[in-house]
């Protein structure tokens, strides 16, 4: 191992002669080696060298193993921790990997326990290093917004680069109404977010709210708040979603599925800058900018007389289309290695390797769910591995999976193969609705809108 590449490892114990043989076989083992017996001699340690692990008593004098676990993990995040104790039961070892601890080891143990433990851990940092640099190579957004946003933007199409591009103009005009379009599953509010934390409304709050996940009755209150006493139920005044966004930005998702007696409200918000609580009469200004997104044919609708003209206009001063993943192939490579390697290190699994072929499989596939079905699809082959090498039956694809669409999906008609693929969801999820929905990539209440819009019945002999 190279010293660019030695491990660092700190052992607190208060049992001396542990430590200093544990100490010897790990400098004879090739590791840059620590020990203190206390927590005040280990926090000098942590705070002069970059440690990679540390090796934890649970039971010291005065203190908890436990508790110095917590207060490691919150300040050095990238910290891994091997609790050992001679005494330790179950829910101590539960407690102990719900707080972060990579491993956990009981007394006495052998010398090639805690060499295996050691190498586990190896890996486990080799593998964030690798995705380190994935994701450094391939992410569009720069550290700093990518932690604003908890997302990482990957990519290196020029569809895609086209999207950020937009969105980062987007954010240059931070009153510009935003509305992204795009089917399920492309990754919308991730660009809203974008757009928001590259704006100078970056400092104040960014709210998502689905359209169509609201109640009728709760519309009004939620998107302007209601007095005390205004209606049953009402026990406190309440500020609502307008007011809350004041110098923020209001994200309305599935915003074509919103009732049409709130969009003449919303239109007036939007205009005026100016709202009123529910059972009140007093007028209050907020500051806010709405980005919208639909991945339905929003003129569609507004030709249905379903969505107000005015209010598209309103809300449509900027527009970004996202392209589906199956038009932009040159991005399935690096989000499978993200998506693989970010689920390899969340779940604990050696690093794997991918076999050129399943990228060229993947290219010919379809993907109706889009990046959400990729990464469906790569958590998927994690867990049910039985190796490190990932091949391409362990990425099972839908019906299309060798490219031959079918002559029904070939038809451009959107509300066609709507019907069908709502109908084929409930197929496939014995009609379970909420199982048939995450197929979709929808929520349960957009798919029983799509049921009500087509006519469905919710009796299997009724389909």
């Amino acid at each position: 191992m190279s010293k660019q590449e030695k491990l660092e490892i700190l052992i607190l114990d208060d049992e001396k002669q542990f430590t200093e043989e544990l100490h010897e076989f790990l400098q004879k083992s090739g590791f840059e080696s620590f020990e203190t017996s206390n927590f005040q001699d280990a926090n000098l340690v942590l705070a002069a060298h970059d440690i990679d692990l540390l090796i934890l008593d649970v039971w010291l004098p005065g203190i908890n193993g436990l508790d110095i676990l917590e207060d490691v993990k919150t300040r050095y995040p990238k910290l891994e921790v091997v609790i050992i104790s001679a005494h330790g039961d179950m829910d101590t070892v539960i407690r102990a990997v719900r707080l972060g601890a990579f491993d956990y080891l009981r007394k006495p143990f052998r010398h090639i326990d805690i060499q295996i433990v050691i190498e586990r851990t190896q890996k486990y940092l080799h593998l964030q290093r690798k995705l380190k640099l994935v994701e450094e190579r391939n992410s569009l957004i720069s550290k700093t917004l990518e932690e604003k946003i908890d997302r990482h933007f990957i990519g290196i199409s020029p569809l895609i680069r086209k999207v950020f591009d937009a969105a980062l103009a987007a954010s240059k005009y931070p009153d510009a109404n935003v509305l992204i379009t795009g089917e399920s599953g492309t990754g919308k509010e991730n660009i809203a977010r974008i757009i928001h934390y590259s704006s100078t409304r970056k400092d104040h709050l960014f709210c998502a709210v689905n359209s169509s996940a609201i109640t009728d009755s709760l519309l009004e209150s939620e998107f302007f708040g209601h007095k005390k006493g205004s209606f049953t139920g009402a026990i406190s005044d309440k500020m609502g979603f307008f007011e809350v966004c004041n110098n923020g930005t209001l994200f309305l998702d599935e915003i074509a599925d919103m009732p049409l007696n709130l969009q003449s409200k919303i239109l007036r918000a939007a205009e005026e800058k100016t709202i009123t609580r529910v059972g009140d009469t007093k007028p209050i200004s907020t500051d806010f900018r709405i980005i919208s997104s639909t991945n339905l044919d929003i003129e569609k609708r507004v030709t249905e007389k379903k969505f107000r003209l005015d209010l598209l206009h309103r809300l449509n001063t900027v527009n970004i289309h996202i392209p589906p993943l199956r038009e932009r192939p040159q991005d399935i490579e690096p989000l499978l290695i993200h998506f693989i390697n970010m689920f390899s290190q969340k779940l604990n699994r050696p690093e794997f390797t991918i076999q050129k072929e399943v990228f060229s499989e993947l290219k010919h596939y379809s993907f109706p769910g889009n990046i959400r079905e990729l990464k469906n699809m790569a958590e998927r082959a994690i867990i049910l591995s039985k190796g490190n090498v990932l091949e391409v039956h362990d990425f099972p694809t839908k019906a299309q999976s060798s490219g031959q669409l079918s002559d029904e999906l070939m038809s451009l008609d959107l509300e066609k193969n709507e019907i069908s693929l709502v109908r084929k969801a409930l197929l496939v999820s014995n009609y379970n609705q909420t199982k048939a929905a995450d197929l979709l990539g929808i929520t349960r209440h957009a798919l029983i809108r799509r049921m009500k819009k087509h006519q469905f019945k919710i009796g299997k002999n009724e389909m």
